[in-house]
C-alpha cells in the first residue's frame, strides 16, 4: 500500500458523516501529493499530513438575538482556525442553514491551500453560522451580527484572524459586524475585509473572484496553446456575486456568456445572457430567475424539476468554456459527459470544489483544461490581503490598480502551477500542481517552524 492510500485508510477509520466533504477535498489532495510522499521522507519523519488535517481549533458558540416580533431565536456560530503556519488565519463567514461543522473544516482546509499559491503572508481558515439572511429585514440582520460579533470578537484581529465575507454575508453583513468590533474593543484596525469602501473596504472586492477565475482561464488557455476566450460560447452556473462578475468579466474580454443558474432552474439566452438585468433581479430584487423570461420571453428557462436526474441543465448547453460557480458537487459525472460530448474545451471552478471527483476524472483523461477552486477561485482572497495591504497603510488604491494587481497574481499563480505539475511529471494537470505547490509551501514553513 503506498503512502497516499495508508494516509487516507488512517483518515476513513476516523471520519463520520458531517465530514464527508471534507474528507473529499483531503483525498483529492493527498492523491496529488503522492510523489512528494513517496520521495521525500521528510513529510513523514515531521507527520505534515497528520498535523495539517486537524484544525489549530475549532470555535463552536451559542448566537441569541431578538427578531423583529420580539422572539429571542438562538443560531450557531462557527470559527474553524485551520493553518497559520504562513500568516494570520484568513477565510471568510458562511452564513446558510446548510453550514455545519464539516462545511467548515472542507472550507478551511481547502482555504489554506489557496491561501499558499497566492504567494501572501496568510493562513487558512473558515466560519459562520446557520444563520439564513434570506426574508430577514435589516434589522434582524444586525441584531444577529451584533450578536455573532460579541462572541467571535475574542478569536479575531488584524494579526491572528481576519475574516471575510462568503455565501449569505455580504457588504452590508460584514458593516454590521466591523460596526460591533469597534463597539466592543474601541479599536479602528482591518479585521474583516469586504468591509464597505467608506471605512476600509477595497475597490472591487465584489467582482474580485468573479474576475480572477476569467483571469485565471485566460492564462491557462494561453499556456496550453488553446484559442482565447474572445468570440467564444460560455456557460454560468449561479447567480450571485461570483457568477455575475465572472459573466461581467467574460463580456469585457469578447466572450458570450449564455447562462446562469440558480435553485429553482436555469436561464439560457442564446444571444448572451442580459447582466444588467440579472444583478437587477438577484442584487436588488432578490427574486427568482424566472423573472428574466417577463423581460425576455424568447429566452429559455429549465426548471430544475424538468431536468432528469444525476444532471443539471446549464452543463448540457454547448460551450467553449464552462465556469461552475454555485455551490460544491455541482456539476457530476453526468454533467461533465454532457460538457465533453458538446465540445467544451475548458472547465474553471469559481465555486468552492463544484466539481465532483467522477466529473475531473473525465475532464483529465479527456485533457480537458482544467482549472481547480483552490487555484482559479482565490481572486477574493487577493483582493482581501490588498484590503489588509491597505488597512495597515491607511492607504486607498483605484479600481484600476486593484484590477491590475487581480490579473498580475492570478497569471502568477496560473505559471506557478503549470510549472509544478511539469516539474512532477504531471503537466497539464492543473489540480494536482495546484495540490503539490499550496501543500510544499505550507509544509515547509510548518517545518521550519518546528512542532
Amino acid at each position: 500500500m503506498s503512502r497516499a492510500e495508508t494516509e487516507i485508510q488512517k483518515f476513513k477509520r476516523s471520519g463520520n458523516d458531517e465530514d464527508k466533504v471534507f474528507y473529499q477535498a483531503m483525498q483529492e489532495v493527498i492523491y496529488s501529493i503522492a510523489p512528494l510522499l513517496e520521495s521525500d521522507e521528510i513529510y513523514t519523519r515531521h507527520a505534515i499530513l497528520d498535523r495539517l488535517v486537524v484544525p489549530d481549533r475549532i470555535i463552536k458558540f451559542k448566537v441569541s438575538w431578538l427578531d423583529d416580533n420580539g422572539r429571542i431565536q438562538v443560531n450557531t456560530g462557527y470559527r474553524v482556525q485551520f493553518n497559520n503556519s504562513l500568516g494570520p488565519y484568513k477565510g471568510g463567514l458562511r452564513f446558510h442553514p446548510s453550514v455545519n461543522e464539516g462545511i467548515l473544516k472542507f472550507l478551511g482546509f481547502e482555504q489554506i491551500l489557496k491561501n499558499s499559491l497566492t504567494g501572501l503572508p496568510i493562513g487558512g481558515a473558515k466560519g459562520g453560522s446557520d444563520f439564513d439572511p434570506k426574508g430577514k429585514s435589516d434589522f434582524e440582520v444586525m441584531k444577529f451580527c451584533s450578536s455573532f460579533m460579541v462572541e467571535l470578537h475574542k478569536y479575531i484581529g488584524p494579526r491572528m484572524d481576519v475574516p471575510a465575507g462568503d455565501i449569505g454575508v455580504g457588504a452590508r453583513e460584514i458593516g454590521y459586524l466591523f460596526g460591533e468590533y469597534k463597539k466592543i474593543t474601541s479599536t479602528y484596525e482591518g479585521v474583516l475585509t469586504g468591509k464597505p469602501f467608506m471605512f476600509g473596504g477595497s475597490l472591487m472586492r465584489p467582482e474580485a473572484t468573479g474576475y480572477g477565475v476569467v483571469y485565471f482561464t485566460q492564462a491557462m488557455l494561453e499556456i496550453e496553446k488553446k484559442e482565447p476566450l474572445k468570440g467564444k460560447i460560455c456557460t454560468v452556473s449561479g447567480a450571485g456575486n461570483v457568477a455575475l462578475h465572472t459573466i461581467e468579466k467574460l463580456y469585457e474580454l469578447g466572450a458570450i456568456p449564455v447562462s446562469c443558474t440558480d435553485s429553482r432552474g436555469t436561464i439560457y439566452d442564446s444571444r448572451g445572457v442580459d447582466l444588467e438585468l440579472l444583478k437587477d433581479i438577484k442584487f436588488a430584487r432578490r427574486t427568482s430567475l424566472e423573472e428574466y423570461m417577463k423581460v425576455h420571453p424568447e429566452a429559455k428557462y429549465i426548471s430544475t424539476e424538468e431536468y432528469p436526474e444525476g444532471g443539471h441543465a446549464v452543463w448540457d448547453i454547448p460551450c467553449y468554456a464552462a465556469f461552475p460557480c454555485a455551490t460544491q458537487n455541482e456539476l457530476t459525472e453526468v454533467d461533465a459527459q454532457n460538457l465533453i460530448a458538446n465540445g467544451c474545451e475548458s472547465v474553471s471552478e469559481g465555486a468552492n470544489m463544484p466539481s465532483t471527483p467522477e466529473a475531473i476524472e473525465l475532464f483529465l483523461s479527456h485533457k480537458i483544461c482544467f482549472a481547480p477552486a483552490k487555484a482559479a477561485n482565490a481572486g477574493g482572497v487577493v483582493v482581501s490581503s490588498f484590503e489588509m495591504s491597505q488597512n495597515a497603510a491607511m492607504s486607498k488604491w483605484s479600481f484600476e490598480k486593484v484590477d491590475q494587481r487581480l490579473k498580475i497574481t492570478m497569471e502568477q499563480i496560473c505559471k506557478r502551477v503549470a510549472l509544478t505539475a511539469k516539474d512532477y511529471g504531471v503537466e497539464g494537470n492543473y489540480v494536482d500542481g495546484a495540490n503539490i505547490a499550496g501543500f510544499k509551501k505550507v509544509a515547509d514553513a510548518m517545518i521550519a517552524e518546528g512542532i
